[in-house]
């Protein structure tokens, strides 16, 4: 059933009209380069000067309260700024990783992806027809499609499996998502889909949504290499 559904939209697709502003996608090619390169300074600046400068605090606001008897005024106010630096590093490292997740860097992909299915409560099939690198944008952009879909059809479908396609087509890469769920996905309800209509867009990219009401669903993004 859920080939059956993938069929469905992939022929849907092949009769609609791909034709597209090149000057638009020029400049929004331009704008996911440098928001590329900002990620990547960012990410580094946070790994190699603010993440070892915040754990070297730590150690010394521990260090200090060590010297300091547990009845001294001075207790209290070290334990507390002990556990707010403790809280920030857990804090940075979720703000690193969610620049560039760790296991894309990994794993890449395809096994990121599959790290993702592993986590779900769903039984989830992976397929990746991959067979080279992928630009980082797209890498990056399709693992959170893939993370905020799992987490729908978790959250929403009322499935009993699912299934993640991901495609190099030789001008970009295709992301599909099949659930034999419920259906009946709307945007407008809060599922997170707006969202991530923004993030495809915002790669060139665009999403598309096969749901009616008894599924299955399949949410299909497509995302071009370069302008």
């Amino acid at each position: 059933m859920l080939a059956a559904a993938q069929g469905a939209v992939a022929r849907w697709l092949l009769s609609s009209d791909g034709t597209a502003l090149s000057e638009v996608t020029r400049s929004r090619a331009r704008l996911v380069d440098t928001y590329e390169a900002e990620r990547r300074r960012i990410e580094r600046d946070l790994h190699d000067a603010a993440q070892p400068r915040l754990t070297n605090l730590g150690l010394q606001i521990g260090l200090a309260r060590l010297d300091v008897p547990d009845d001294s005024p001075a207790a209290r106010p070290l334990d507390a700024a002990h556990e707010q630096a403790k809280g920030l590093m857990v804090l940075l490292r979720q703000i690193v990783r969610g620049i560039r997740p760790q296991s894309l860097v990994d794993l890449g992909l395809a096994g990121a992806v599959r790290e993702l299915a592993d986590e779900s409560p769903v039984p989830v099939e992976v397929r990746a027809e991959l067979p080279r690198p992928l630009p980082e944008a797209a890498e990056t952009t399709a693992y959170f499609v893939v993370s905020e879909a799992l987490g729908n059809v978790a959250r929403h479908a009322a499935a009993t499996r699912a299934e993640v396609q991901l495609t190099d087509t030789g001008t970009g890469l295709t992301v599909e998502v099949t659930d034999d769920g419920r259906g009946d996905a709307d945007p407008a309800r809060g599922s997170g889909l707006t969202g991530l209509a923004d993030r495809v867009a915002a790669a060139d990219g665009r999403l598309l949504l096969s749901s009616p009401p008894g599924g299955p669903t399949v949410l299909r993004v497509e995302l071009p290499w370069s302008a």
